[in-house]
């Protein structure tokens, strides 16, 4: 499949302000590590070919391990993720399939707030909008990895 636009280059404006956004999630004190795995779980989860490449290499690159980068997928099941972690995971599922059920019950809520402080909450909830706004324009316009 070809890319269909190249949003990028139409609207340039808007990607400045969108790795803005990127840059404070990453300058606000919820560990990068974290992040990364809310964005390669979002990613798979809304099937972004190129979001879940670049995430999963950038992860690589940090250090992470094969086993970790594998299990991100099957989280609930795998034991190599901290409880913070899973509770990141948890939020981002829910918040990234607002329409298949209840939208983020309040027993997933209370647990992310068990483990972030409101401040490190809200940087969560955009991290997860913003990888899903990221998702839905490269699935839409068909932006392929860069293998």
């Amino acid at each position: 499949m070809s890319q269909r636009i190249n949003v990028a280059k139409q609207v340039p404006e808007v990607y400045r302000h969108l790795f803005s956004v990127e840059k404070l999630l990453h300058d606000s004190g919820v560990p990068a590590a974290t992040l990364e795995l809310v964005k390669l779980r979002a990613s798979q989860i809304n099937g972004c070919a190129y979001c879940v490449d670049m995430h999963s290499r950038d992860m690589k690159k940090a250090g992470e391990s094969d086993e970790r980068l594998w299990m991100v997928a099957a989280w609930r099941e795998a034991t190599v993720f901290t409880p913070e972690e899973r509770a990141a995971l948890a939020l981002t599922e829910e918040a990234t399939r607002l329409a298949d059920r209840e939208a983020v019950p309040d027993a997933v809520w209370q647990q992310a707030a068990e483990h972030y402080s409101e401040e490190q909450l809200a940087v969560l909830v955009v991290a997860i909008a913003m990888i899903n706004t990221w998702n839905r324009i490269n699935v839409t316009t068909r932006v392929s990895p860069g293998v």
